[in-house]
């Protein structure tokens, strides 16, 4: 089964949530980390970092995305942020990275939702309302659709914006983080490819 996101958002539209599957119950998309074996024709390898190697079929018109680093204090009032983080104790949220989205980006796979970093792991995709800076970093105040979210975002957690990239970049040895759904023989289809670039891996 083919499955492609509205045009033009390219690294937002299913990065963080099973937004684009939502009209397609049986296809349930998976998130693979890890690092570039090789890339033959349309053949991506990947060495999980949950130890295995798998193949990804990376259609000649999926786009390939990458990361620069963008600043904490690039989270104003008014930005579209994306921000997983881990639930303490106390209920709070504290971010494990940011994501800055541009404009183009904004309200694409918008929510608060459970994450794959473990039980307590969270996503919230939002609208920062309001910023108050603290000696350990920023709180911010985030509204989506449906709801609002308090996040901490430490002043040493990566903070990063997506730049486009190519297949000139899936090289050997460069991390990758992907979205995909599983093919009747095995192999997986990607539908979001962020590759490391510049030094700067995926993180999320």
């Amino acid at each position: 089964m083919s499955i492609h996101c509205k045009p033009g958002v390219l690294f937002a539209a299913v990065v963080f949530s099973s937004a684009c599957f939502a009209q397609t119950p049986d296809v349930k998309p998976e998130r693979i980390r890890g690092d570039i074996v090789s890339f033959q024709g349309e053949m991506l390898t990947v060495h999980r970092n949950s130890g295995d190697n798998v193949s990804v079929d990376v259609k000649p018109d999926l786009g390939v995305s990458a990361l620069k680093p963008a600043r904490l204090s690039d989270a104003k009032v008014g930005t579209y942020v994306g921000t997983p983080a881990l639930m303490g104790s106390d209920g709070k949220l504290t971010a494990t990275s940011m994501i800055v989205f541009p404009d183009a980006a904004r309200g694409t796979a918008e929510g608060h939702f459970a994450y794959d970093f473990g039980p307590q792991s969270t996503m919230t995709n939002a609208n920062v309302v309001s910023v108050v800076t603290g000696t350990s970093g920023r709180e911010l105040n985030l509204s989506y659709k449906g709801g609002t979210s308090t996040v901490t975002v430490p002043e040493n957690v990566p903070v990063v914006t997506p730049v486009p990239a190519s297949r000139a970049d899936l090289t050997a040895g460069r991390k990758v983080f992907l979205v995909v759904t599983r093919g009747a023989s095995g192999v997986y289809d990607a539908h979001v490819l962020f590759v490391e670039k510049d030094g700067v891996a995926p993180q999320f």
